[in-house]
């Protein structure tokens, strides 16, 4: 049976990356071939179908996430990052310091990946906890549930991006949807999620936590840095372009308007390649030149953002083989047929397969791109919202994050918990995150 060989080939992958330690790129691919070969695809296809699945995936991906990396890498080499967190905190007051830590993650969540956020924001939220006297978790635990969220549900953050690819989804609507069930899903996993995690583990919000490993952070005088407006702006740029595009299309359809000129360019200016690039564009004049910073350190920020995404574009290519492995190995295709006939929402079943996969697996990223080869040929019978099906695999994937994710340990490390304040803590937050983030797509399908 196709699925058979599909769990020996993420039982091998959990050998390869946990047990012998393999680096998870490599892992992939060696899981890729052995997969392909066990499927029985003949082996002059096994190469072809390999880099079909690689070149397809970063050929969509690559330009959104290299140019993303650079706009946040210039944003927070600049100051504007600490400019957005520490403006937020000063008109929010010490009294509502939770919600100024929510909607400044959100903000720099948008235009930094995960763990880049995390690294930026944790000293931040540490010497706001150590000025104001609170809990470092009790900032910690809305911060990173606005980090995930942001990482999990909105485009140009590499995990929607590429489902809505690989789905044909509009990345606009993904956007556009994506916020609308991002806000209520990080205020109860944030800020009302701290307080049932109080009564869960209160020991752990006793904790000082530790950042040495973080080294010496680069801090600047708030005098020192771009204007609280440019840096949101520079921030958000991307989305606000994507989102005005979505929006102009969706009154032309609803209007009856023909496409024009004036259309054509909006959609341009509205994919998420061009946007980027416009925002990039503006990150160094706002972050760099307008600040009087040489041109050559502005180019070595970019160079160095790229250096540090290297490997994270070569593992989602790497899971980008495998789905077509799954796809052209027809594995795809016998899911469609077990699950023909059956009433079980697409949505749903998309969100199943990628928890199953991520509690496997460990990496988002690597278990949505798999689910998106097992229920691709689930969609030619369905006329489920391809938006939302981006959104319920991207909520699937951040499911239940243990031991076998690296975000697990850099929570656990930085905020020096035990396994049980970890599990108790960041497993929960990501498990509800996840849950919460299905159960609102599940009701916008009722109105989409």
């Amino acid at each position: 049976m196709p699925l058979v060989v599909v769990a020996i080939g993420i039982v091998a992958l959990l050998v390869l990356i946990m047990g012998l330690k393999l680096n998870t790129f490599i892992s992939l691919i060696i899981v890729s071939f052995g997969v392909a070969l066990m499927l029985g695809m003949p082996m002059g296809e096994v190469v072809e179908t390999i880099e079909a699945g690689l070149g397809g995936t970063l050929g969509h991906l690559a330009l959104i996430f290299g140019l993303g990396a650079m706009l946040g890498k210039l944003i927070t080499d600049s100051g504007g990052a600490q400019r957005i967190a520490m403006t937020l905190v000063n008109k929010f007051g010490e009294k509502n310091i939770q919600w100024a830590v929510v909607v400044a993650s959100f903000i720099i969540g948008i235009a930094l990946f995960f763990e880049v956020g995390l690294v930026l924001l944790i000293p931040i939220v540490f010497a706001m906890s150590k000025e104001l006297k609170v809990s470092i978790l009790y900032l910690g635990l809305p911060m990173a549930a606005a980090l995930s969220v942001t990482h999990g549900f909105l485009p140009p953050h590499p995990g929607p991006t590429v489902i809505a690819g690989e789905y044909g989804a509009d990345i606009g609507k993904v956007l556009v949807y994506g916020i609308i069930i991002a806000i209520p899903t990080v205020i109860i996993s944030g800020p009302i999620f701290t307080k049932v995690a109080k009564k869960i583990v209160p020991e752990s919000f006793k904790k000082s936590g530790n950042i040495a490993s973080l080294g010496e952070q680069k801090t600047f005088k708030l005098e020192d840095t771009p204007g609280f407006g440019i840096s949101v702006f520079t921030a958000m740029l991307p989305v606000i372009l994507i989102a005005l595009s979505t929006i102009i299309t969706l009154i032309q359809e609803t209007m009856g308007i023909e496409e024009n000129g004036f259309t054509h360019v909006v959609n341009l200016i509205g994919n998420a390649s061009t946007a980027m690039l416009i925002s990039i564009l503006v990150a160094v004049y706002t972050m760099g030149i307008a600040r009087k910073i040489p041109m050559k350190d502005i180019m070595d920020s970019c160079s160095t953002a790229i250096a540090q995404i290297g490997m994270m574009l070569l593992i989602i290519g790497g899971g980008g083989a495998f789905k077509q492995v799954l796809i052209d190995g027809g594995v795809g295709g016998y899911v469609a047929e077990l699950f023909e006939g059956s009433t079980m929402s697409p949505l749903i079943l998309a969100w199943l397969i990628a928890a199953i996969l991520r509690i496997s697996l460990g990496s988002a990223t690597v278990a949505a791109l798999t689910t998106v080869g097992l229920v691709v040929p689930l969609l030619g019978t369905s006329d489920v919202n391809l938006a939302l099906m981006v959104l319920s695999t991207g909520a699937g994937s951040l499911i239940a994050s243990h031991v076998n994710d690296a975000g697990f340990w850099m929570f656990k490390e930085y905020f020096g918990l035990n396994m049980k304040e970890t599990f108790a803590t960041w497993t929960l937050l990501e498990t509800l995150i996840s849950v919460v983030g299905l159960g609102f797509i599940l009701l916008m399908s009722l109105f989409v």
